[in-house]
């Protein structure tokens, strides 16, 4: 299928702008599954002038036959608000309302695949959403120990206002609250709660960001049906991997 619409979406989720995408496969027509994509939080590394971003990859699914969503959760890209994991959690919630009062969406085939923190936010959102009736998590940590602490809770609010992530000084209210979001969050405590819709999880072998340990904690405690790829020699950044993005695809399909 070659033919792919893309329109730009704006939402307003709880009052915060959300920008995003959709692309729509065969001109428009009516009855296909939908593909919500959920990228990562951001590293603050210069970006690869030869990686086109998520709109490759919301490309690709959509000629494969997905009507797909790609949008910047709050704090990051083109939407407004500033980063937190309960916002981000809101907002793959607002999409999907979205998504499910489209015409053209076959809203008992609604998808979800996640890349780290999208992933973790993803496996939240699933596990609390029987909208959801497929779910792929790549790249997923377990749990945030180590990236997000009471103790550094501080430093890492820092971190991310100079990434641009947090845009209001008054921004959090409460740092306790804002630290614990990404416990609230954190896949291992919802992982088993998104049977019996089918759970594929991806991993490369040589991620450096979240150890492929974390992969096999969350396989492990997951019920059925549930799939494990780890993918040989591929990082962290999945959707570079062609071999990881076929998988699912076809995993999808």
């Amino acid at each position: 299928m070659d033919l792919c619409t893309r329109e730009s979406i704006t939402l307003d989720v709880g009052g915060v702008r959300i920008a995003g995408e959709i692309y729509v496969p065969g001109g428009g027509a009516a009855g296909f599954p939908v593909l919500c994509i959920c990228h990562g939080i951001p590293s603050g590394n210069a970006p690869d002038p030869a990686d086109g971003g998520y709109p490759v990859l919301a490309e690709k699914f959509c000629r494969a036959g997905f009507t797909t969503v790609i949008f910047n959760f709050r704090g990051t890209g083109a939407s407004g608000g500033d980063f937190d994991m309960i916002g981000w959690a809101g907002d793959l919630s607002g999409v999907l309302d979205y998504v499910c009062s489209l015409p053209q969406v076959d809203q008992a085939a609604v998808c979800v695949m996640g890349f780290s923190g999208g992933a973790a936010v993803s496996a939240y959102v699933a596990a609390n959403d029987p909208r959801i009736d497929k779910v792929v998590l790549c790249a997923c940590p377990a749990e945030f120990r180590g990236l997000i602490d009471d103790q550094a809770a501080g430093s890492s609010v820092e971190h991310f206002r100079r990434l641009g992530m947090i845009r209001d000084e008054g921004f959090p209210s409460s740092l306790d609250e804002w630290a614990l979001g990404f416990q609230r969050v954190a896949p291992a405590k919802w992982i088993d709660r998104i049977s019996p819709r089918p759970l594929l999880l991806v991993h490369g072998t040589e991620d450096d960001v979240v150890d492929p340990s974390q992969a096999l904690r969350l396989y492990e405690m997951a019920k059925e049906p549930k799939e494990l790829a780890l993918v040989e020699g591929a990082g962290h950044r999945l959707r570079l991997s062609d071999r990881a993005m076929d998988l699912a695809l076809e995993w999808l399909r």
